[in-house]
Formats: C-alpha cells, sequence, structure tokens
C-alpha cells in the first residue's frame, strides 16, 4: 500500500480528517491505481503506447493500450460534441506510485492522424486521488471509500487531452488538458506501412457527414 503513504497526510486539504465519521481509512483498497483511455462518441480512438513517470522518478512502460472508451450511439444527436460522461475500465499500473507525467501515442481514426504527448500530472490531482480511498463521501457516508483510484486521459481529434481522476463521491473531476504533436513517423511508428489500426466504421462515416467533426469542442 506504499502508493499512499507518503500522501496521507494531505487528507487535512480537504477539510475532511482520515480520524472523522467518514472516515475510509480501513475500507478495502487496491495497492496501486489504474489508468484508462476514453474517446468523444463516433470519434475512434487507437492507443499504441503509453507510459508513466511517476513521483519517485520511476517510468513504467506499456501501462495501458488498444481501443478506448466510447460509444456510437443509435440516435441523431450532435453528440460528439464536448465530452458524454467519464468512464471506462482502465488497467492497474502495477508498482507505480502517484503519478508525476504520462506519455501517450494514439491513432485518432477518422482523422487518419497519429498524435504523442506527455501530461504533466498536478499536485492537486494527486491529492483527490489519495483522498478517494481514505475518504468516504459525506454525501453517503454508509458507502465505502472508492476501492482503486482513477485517472482518464481522453483523447480527441486536433491531439486534445483531457485529464480526469474521481473524487471521494465518485464525481470525475478535470485536472488537465494538452496539446498533442503529430508524430512525425506515423502510424505504429511507421512499422506498419503507414496503416492504421482500422477503418473508419460506417456508423462514424455518417456521423461525420452529417455534423462533422467538432473541433474546438474539447
Amino acid at each position: 500500500m506504499r502508493i499512499f503513504l507518503a500522501l496521507l497526510g494531505v487528507l487535512a486539504f480537504t477539510g475532511c480528517h482520515a480520524t472523522g465519521s467518514n472516515s475510509g481509512e480501513n475500507d478495502p483498497k487496491y495497492p496501486w491505481w489504474e489508468l484508462a483511455f476514453i474517446k468523444p462518441n463516433f470519434m475512434n480512438v487507437w492507443v499504441e503506447d503509453s507510459s508513466v513517470e511517476d513521483i519517485n522518478g520511476r517510468t513504467f512502460l506499456r501501462a495501458g493500450g488498444g481501443n478506448a472508451s466510447g460509444a456510437e450511439p443509435n440516435d441523431d444527436k450532435e453528440s460528439a460534441r464536448g465530452w458524454v460522461g467519464v468512464g471506462g475500465t482502465g488497467k492497474p499500473v502495477i508498482g507505480a506510485d502517484l503519478p508525476k507525467r504520462i506519455f501517450v501515442r494514439w491513432q485518432s481514426i477518422p482523422e487518419q492522424k497519429t498524435y504523442r504527448a506527455w501530461v504533466d500530472f498536478p499536485e492537486e490531482a494527486r491529492r483527490v486521488m489519495v483522498t478517494s480511498t481514505h475518504q468516504r463521501c459525506a454525501e453517503t457516508p454508509d458507502r465505502t471509500a472508492r476501492f482503486m483510484a482513477s485517472v482518464y486521459l481522453g483523447l480527441a481529434p486536433g491531439g486534445i487531452v483531457q485529464v480526469w481522476v474521481r473524487d471521494q463521491c465518485r464525481r470525475p473531476i478535470k485536472v488537465a488538458r494538452t496539446q498533442a504533436e503529430l508524430e512525425p513517423l506515423g502510424p505504429e511508428l511507421g512499422k506498419n506501412g503507414g496503416q492504421y489500426a482500422y477503418p473508419v466504421s460506417e456508423k462514424a462515416k455518417r456521423y461525420i457527414d452529417k455534423f462533422g467533426i467538432p473541433y474546438g469542442s474539447w
């Protein structure tokens, strides 16, 4: 459980002490945190690679990859604009302490472009991660604290990266946003003949034909 021990003192920052009636200090919890990738509706993403540098300066390679979580709903709404929900299944970063920065390289399928970025992780976000597993939500004091802290990277066309964590009440809190750069070697660092992981889906094509890609909404 050493991931959280160094930062337990920051609980006072929230105004809720671990000894209070809403303490989750003794609730069951996982020793690591999870990293998950999400995308706007219809804006499919294939994560080629990701890495984590933790607060102790250690780097953890291949922290996660593959399809980002998202949907292609059967409706006639402009639902790719903005972020519709923050969630999805992540992968624990085994052995890592709290994150200092995160690297991600991904394919934006509707654009057929590849992006890469390092995202700096703010101290305030680390405080929220610790609190989420050590402090119960005041609105639901009978519910145990979160079992595992989570980091969500939202990847959008144009190379936009947004980052959320969840607080002790399980609400997503936006903690960072950055602009990625184009990967000059293209998909898979040029090792796949310029081919992307998969083509634009028929549903995504129909959506983009009707509404376009909503740059600037993320």
